[in-house]
């Protein structure tokens, strides 16, 4: 198969008309703003869905908000649009026709694009609450100019936004079965690839083998990279591979998996997709407090809906182990290592 056969659009992938930039013009001060309260995105519940604030500067802000948020931080352009996230203090009530929901809770809701921003945001938001002092010293720090960092006056220790590199491992079983599990907190009756973070000093490849075997008992070697997606809960970088059983019998590790199984490619269970997530976000009370490990569903989005910036537009459902699963239930594709 060619590359671009493997390509996928991700939830949480910079947009394509997206520009990063780490200080706005100096002229500029409003926007489309990303206000959290710990975890909480403040948006707009419409009657088509939700949306959130676009002010023309802080003061602006629904509510009389714009005094209250603090550890403002430019985001970049997205299209003509200035962006910006902050953080409101623990207990800030939601300006009147306004709420704070978990980022889970609107996947599907938002336009991709914005979602996209709400969950760089969430991760430049809680890493500047998590590093306001020096890590090696205690003193308190301050933002580096020209980059997004933070940097300690006293020590000069620098601390930039953290990444946590995670693995995807399907794993295929010729001719036909591929190898799936399911943890204790999914909704019921659903699978998924296997996943894990990677180690210091592990290669992406040592990590894949190692995750396997401590949580199915099995041996695998890596066959191919699939893809790859952001996941701000809270810093993660989800590797995906489609990996080949060697040996070994499923044994799921209890202290992990609660299952774990072959299943034919004819007759596969539930897998996750874009509206299981947000169904099992509605029953947490919309909160979406972003716990477990990423079930990496994916669509087609990213593009901008015909009456404005974030409303809602429509979607397809997916999910990045579904698309695994196919493409490992191909025959190319097990002919392919």
């Amino acid at each position: 198969m060619k590359n671009q056969e493997f390509a996928l659009d991700m939830p949480f992938a910079t947009p394509l008309d997206f520009a990063a930039a780490v200080s706005a013009p100096a002229t500029v001060t409003g926007g489309l703003w990303f206000v959290y309260r710990g975890s909480e995105l403040l948006v707009r519940d419409l009657a088509g869905g939700d949306r959130l604030p676009l002010a023309a500067d802080a003061g602006a802000l629904p509510g009389g908000l714009g005094p209250a948020i603090s550890q403002r931080q430019y985001l970049g352009t997205l299209a003509d649009t200035h962006a910006w996230c902050a953080e409101a203090p623990a207990g800030t009530p939601a300006p009147e026709g306004w709420t704070w929901l978990g980022l889970r809770s609107l996947f599907g809701a938002l336009d991709d694009r914005c979602f996209a921003l709400a969950g760089r945001a969430l991760q430049l938001v809680d890493w500047d609450r998590t590093h306001r002092h020096c890590g090696r010293c205690g003193t308190p720090t301050r933002p580096k100019p020209g980059e997004r960092s933070r940097e300690c006056p006293a020590c000069g220790l620098v601390a930039y936004p953290r990444i946590a590199p995670a693995v995807m491992a399907l794993v295929r079983r010729a001719p036909d079965e591929i190898l799936l599990a399911r943890s204790p907190h999914f909704p019921q009756n659903m699978y998924s690839a296997l996943a894990g973070f990677v180690e210091p000093g592990e290669t992406l490849e040592q990590c894949i083998a190692r995750e396997v075997l401590e949580e199915v008992n099995l041996r695998v070697r890596v066959a191919h990279y699939f893809a790859s997606q952001p996941w701000p809960f809270p810093h993660s970088l989800m590797i995906a591979f489609v990996c080949d059983w060697v040996a070994g019998e499923v044994r799921a590790n209890p202290l992990e998996i609660e299952a774990a199984a072959w299943f034919d490619i004819r007759s596969l269970p539930r897998l996750p997709n874009r509206t299981q997530r947000r169904a099992a976000a509605d029953r947490r009370g919309r909160r979406g407090d972003g716990r477990g490990e990423a079930l990496a569903a994916s669509g087609r989005g990213r593009r901008r809906a015909r009456r404005g910036l974030c409303r809602p537009g429509r979607r397809q459902p997916g999910a990045s182990t579904t698309r695994m699963s196919r493409l490992a239930a191909s025959p190319s594709t097990f002919n392919a290592a």
